[in-house]
């Protein structure tokens, strides 16, 4: 799974979220950093207003918190979600002692190996190189 840290770089970088059934985020705050959220039109769900979106948390007995802005909290995007931002400018996957390795094409037609402990971590990086945020765990060859 991502980390709070590889998902913030995405959306500095410029990721928009549209948040939908299925997603995962986090609420950044002490104590809460290791709760994984997901999206369901069941418990969780996205309300939208004219002020911005509200993740509502609906039909939570247990837990006090009702709803949170969107931009509050930090979107986990899902290896599929990953894959499909990547492209045609996705090359391969290479699977590493230790880990993963995404190789895409750059903007400048040159190849990029992205590497990390988990592949969905290799693609996020690989996401954030197309962005235009350099990242740790980056090769460039011609």
């Amino acid at each position: 799974m991502l980390t709070i840290d590889l998902a913030r770089r995405l959306a500095e970088a410029g990721l928009v979220w549209q948040p939908g059934s299925g997603d995962r985020f986090v609420v950044p705050v002490k104590g809460m950093e290791d709760d994984v959220f997901v999206i369901s039109e069941i418990t969780v769900d996205v309300h939208h207003f004219t002020s911005g979106d509200i993740i509502g948390f609906n039909g939570t007995t247990e837990w006090a918190l009702d709803s949170v802005e969107q931009d509050k909290v930090v979107w986990l995007p899902r290896e599929d979600q990953l894959r499909e931002l990547i492209g045609d400018a996705f090359v391969a996957l290479e699977r590493l002692d230790g880990g993963y390795a995404v190789t895409i094409r750059g903007q400048d037609d040159d190849l990029q190996r992205h590497v990390d402990i988990d592949a969905e971590r290799a693609y996020a990086r690989a996401v954030a190189a197309l962005l235009g945020s350099s990242a740790p765990g980056e090769e460039r060859s011609a």
